[in-house]
């Protein structure tokens, strides 16, 4: 059962297109498996079009419509590349969310004992620090805070830090006043995070007097 959402305002955000590519990614793939999101999604998208119902419409340009008959004389651009995904290795029974099908997922490298990543890139937004994150079980993420938001989706297993319990399908929205240090459960668990202005460590800020 999934107990953690993406809160009202990051819905929103979602709907009205204002979410920064990475963040949206991993709230879709929240709302990929949440009925309940899903239903909230519908409901303030279809508040937003009967709001556009209500303004009153801009007159075109006089050669608007001949630009587009033109354009769609024009013939289909060839589909782009198959993006580059490795072969991880999931555990039995994880798919990956769809949402990622257009994403290059790179191959799992080190970060620290019982901790590995996958780099995650969006073709149309490369600047976004996106990312799978695996953690083995009961092994504890360095403690840190946020130079700025951070979106983690839970994909299979689970990990608890002090504002609670996540599992398969929660997702935990984190920012410049969350100092955290996330641990998995016994099984481990796989994230999708997406990660705006870095992490900043407390012990390295003390050691050199921040």
């Amino acid at each position: 059962m999934i107990k953690h959402h993406p809160s009202a305002e990051t819905l929103l955000s979602h709907a009205a297109g204002t979410l920064a590519a990475g963040h949206a990614l991993v709230v879709a793939a929240h709302i990929e498996g949440c009925a309940h999101c899903q239903a909230e999604l519908a409901r303030l998208e279809a508040t937003g079009g009967a709001l556009l119902d209500e303004i009153s419409p801009a007159a075109m340009e006089p050669e608007a419509f001949a630009e587009l008959l033109a354009r769609l004389d024009e013939p289909a651009p060839p589909p782009p590349p198959a993006p580059r995904q490795a072969e991880l290795a999931l555990p039995p029974g994880l798919r990956l969310p769809k949402v990622l099908k257009t994403a290059e997922i790179g191959r799992w490298r080190w970060i620290g004992p019982g901790v590995r990543h996958a780099k995650v890139r969006l073709p149309w937004a490369r600047e976004q620090t996106l990312m799978l994150l695996r953690v083995a079980g009961g092994r504890r993420v360095i403690h840190h805070s946020h130079g700025g938001a951070e979106f983690t989706q839970v994909l299979w297993g689970g990990f608890h830090d002090h504002t609670g319990q996540y599992g398969p399908g929660d997702i935990g929205e984190a920012d410049e006043t969350t100092l955290h240090q996330p641990v998995a459960d016994e099984e481990g668990c796989i994230c999708l995070a997406s990660l705006e202005g870095g992490l900043r460590l407390p012990w390295l800020s003390r050691l050199f007097g921040g």
